[in-house]
């Protein structure tokens, strides 16, 4: 089962979380077979943590919970609050597979733009649920949120490569859905 995870960082939290990072790091490596995308987000300036993205295949929603609430960050108090949802990974790869992944603006040949994480929250019929054909090399992940049993809709959350906020706001429809929220990200884990 696939699960969409974002901790969202409590105000004024920057030097507990760079305080813990080697703890987060190590508890996330347990964790590597699993992934299928992560990273931080970031505030307007491109740089200060306001939250952290993780995409991974877990038996089950005990296990995904686990994931969630034994995380270093969280047990301290550095997050304000956790978004866990059952997730479908339309593209059927992760973040490393993807074109517009780790290394997007070096291998692709992109100069300009940056990674977004664009979450789309609704209800009732499911929108936006094949992968858009306009742009999809840009996406590096890609699915519907759904309840906790997988059968309802609850919205859609992708990583996108755009040129800005805007460029990733339009890949959804935008009318479909209640709220749509968009952030600066970048891919995670330890530098290589």
């Amino acid at each position: 089962m696939e699960f969409f995870c974002y901790h969202r960082d409590r105000p004024g939290s920057l030097t507990l979380r760079e305080e813990l990072l080697e703890e987060h790091w190590s508890y996330m490596d347990r964790y590597a077979e699993e992934m299928i995308a992560r990273g931080p987000t970031l505030a307007e300036d491109g740089e200060t943590p306001t939250g952290s993205v993780h995409i991974l295949d877990l038996p089950d929603a005990a296990a995904a919970r686990a994931f969630a609430f034994d995380e270093p960050c969280h047990q301290a108090g550095a997050y304000r609050d956790v978004m866990l949802r059952r997730w479908r990974n339309t593209l059927g790869r992760t973040m490393w597979d993807a074109p517009g992944g780790r290394t997007a603006g070096r291998t692709a040949g992109r100069t300009g733009g940056d990674r977004w994480l664009v979450l789309g929250l609704g209800a009732g019929t499911g929108a936006d649920l094949a992968v858009p054909r306009q742009g999809e090399d840009e996406l590096i992940a890609y699915g519907p949120l759904l309840s906790d049993d997988g059968a309802a809709w609850l919205g859609t959350a992708l990583l996108v490569w755009a040129p800005d906020a805007d460029t990733a706001r339009g890949v959804l429809t935008a009318d479909r859905y209640a709220a749509v929220e968009v952030h600066h990200w970048q891919p995670g884990g330890r530098s290589s």
